[in-house]
């Protein structure tokens, strides 16, 4: 049986796969969930980031004693994904990402950053800022100051430069939606170009936002891809 880790993206948890991971189990799958620090209830570790969440990612591996799984990465999920993979290759088989955003300039970050404040957020989208509060539990607002770090982060430190995923030799389907506001076609082509073994795939009428996914299409996608060969 395959073993698959499904990855949540940022401002999320492993409850927003289990529509996909119940479809994936029926396809044959072993799938795997869980949240990152601070997300879902959790405590925050002294570590908030990237390569916090690759830790935890390859932790989760090891603890489980698990084989080469594959790994399925919604957005931030894909962006660790492949930021172990160029660490620790090993620890790995194929990857599968859907709206990762890759390229992140002053100016996406000013942008994705500035709603990111728990006062903008309750006087602005009040019901969206009641959802974060449910899933993430009193410290939501807490989780949202670090979140914009973590953009801030990504965009100084560069993990995964045109350099850095040319050698990544894990199999890897980089994926998007059609109706994708935040990631753009380019930034995902340019990613795709850079790895040495990838494929790439367009969800159609989708937007950023997972559960606007079909999962039937999606489950079939990674079920075709993680083919054994």
């Amino acid at each position: 049986m395959q073993h698959i880790i499904l990855l949540h993206g940022a401002l999320g948890s492993h409850h927003d796969l289990e529509p996909l991971s119940k479809k994936l189990e029926q396809d044959g799958f072993q799938t795997h969930l869980f949240s990152f620090s601070g997300h879902n209830h959790t405590s925050f570790e002294t570590g908030f980031g990237i390569d916090q969440f690759s830790a935890e990612l390859e932790n989760y591996i090891v603890n489980n004693k698990l084989s080469c799984p594959h790994v399925f990465g919604y957005s931030m999920g894909g962006f660790v994904s492949l930021n172990l993979a160029r660490k620790k290759p090993q620890l790995i088989d194929k990857i599968i990402t859907l709206g990762t955003k890759f390229k992140w300039t002053t100016e996406v970050i000013e942008k994705e950053t500035k709603i990111l404040n728990a006062d903008v957020m309750m006087q602005k989208i009040p019901g969206y800022a009641g959802v974060l509060k449910e899933k993430h539990g009193p410290s939501w607002d807490q989780l949202l100051t670090k979140t914009a770090g973590l953009m801030r982060e990504i965009g100084s430190v560069q993990h995964l430069t045109h350099e850095h995923l040319s050698k990544i030799e894990n199999s890897v389907l980089i994926g998007l939606g059609d109706k994708d506001k935040m990631v753009t076609y380019e930034e995902t082509f340019n990613v795709f170009k850079s790895l040495p073994n990838a494929g790439m795939y367009m969800l159609p009428n989708t937007p950023h936002q997972l559960e606007a996914a079909n999962t039937e299409i999606l489950a079939k996608i990674i079920l075709e891809f993680c083919k054994p060969s």
